[in-house]
């Protein structure tokens, strides 16, 4: 049936004629007049009695409007979802995340997000970077973020790059030093993160580029677990900018780091369908926020 007809129908109904309905409705008399003429030939049955020059709702008529008027309240509906997908106003999102990105990273940038979508939902996930890249090919996934390297056969994958930082507990003796450097920090108690990411073994190269004795005493697996051992005093760390940023209010004392030391993660998406309108406006918030 058209909703077209239907329209017609209503209008004329809730405005008592032809004449103001096609007012409403932006069209002339004579195309109402038709599209009534055309919906009675559709339902077969009478909708109206014409009598002086007036139309007034039949019985059947007016059990037909309310059945009409809920059809075409579900259209409308129907009408403002689409555009609220359209738009990226609304729908589900779901971020599959490697631990650090999901502490420091996507909660600001989650609700951000959020905060100008009241019908969208997000989900985050959070697991180690090699299983994200494992996870994010089922329909599960509309995101992954993890460290680099990234097997790209099945994603899409954006790469950043980001200069880590090296933190130090409060009164720390090297704290008052403007960059810190092997030479200043050789011999300190350092908290390592864990051999099994990226960052440890470019801290490794790096001291031992330069002649320099490293003096671990804490292995910790998460850039916030080291955050908060060195806020607590057990050591110095490197650790990337985000997460420094995000612990910044347990006191830690942060110095640039020289040489550079490179932390790599990547976004990605499935490479064989396009990211939805949702997918597709977090990563470019994503992209603003990882490229300033």
């Amino acid at each position: 049936m058209d909703v077209k007809l239907l329209e017609a129908f209503r209008a004329v109904v809730d405005h008592r004629s032809v004449t103001a309905a096609a007012a409403a409705m932006g069209v002339t008399q004579p195309a109402v007049s038709a599209q009534i003429v055309r919906l009675e030939d559709s339902v077969g049955f009478q909708l109206f009695d014409r009598a002086g020059g007036r139309l007034k709702p039949t019985a059947e008529g007016l059990l037909f409007y309310a059945e009409a008027s809920r059809v075409l309240g579900e259209v409308d509906r129907l009408q403002a979802a689409t555009a609220q997908i359209r738009e990226g106003q609304s729908g589900r999102l779901v971020i599959a995340s490697h631990p650090s990105a999901s502490i420091s990273l996507l909660p600001g940038l989650v609700a951000e997000f959020l905060a100008g979508r009241p019908e969208v939902s997000v989900r985050l996930v959070s697991r180690h970077s090699d299983v994200v890249s494992q996870l994010l090919p089922s329909e599960s996934f509309d995101i992954g973020i993890a460290e680099l390297p990234i097997d790209d056969a099945q994603v899409k994958v954006v790469r950043y790059e980001m200069r880590c930082v090296a933190i130090l507990p409060p009164r720390h003796p090297r704290a008052g030093h403007r960059v810190l450097t092997p030479k200043l920090l050789a011999d300190h108690p350092m908290v390592m993160p864990a051999r099994s990411h990226q960052v440890p073994s470019r801290i490794l190269g790096t001291f031992a580029a330069a002649g320099q004795p490293l003096n671990p005493v804490v292995e910790a697996e998460f850039f916030a677990s080291l955050c908060g051992l060195v806020a607590a005093g057990a050591g110095w760390s490197i650790v990337d900018p985000l997460s420094a940023e995000s612990f910044a209010h347990l006191g830690l004392v942060v110095r640039p780091f020289e040489p550079a030391i490179v932390y790599e993660i990547g976004a990605f998406h499935r490479r064989d369908r396009e990211p939805s309108v949702l997918a597709a406006a977090f990563l470019d918030l994503l992209d603003a926020k990882l490229k300033k």
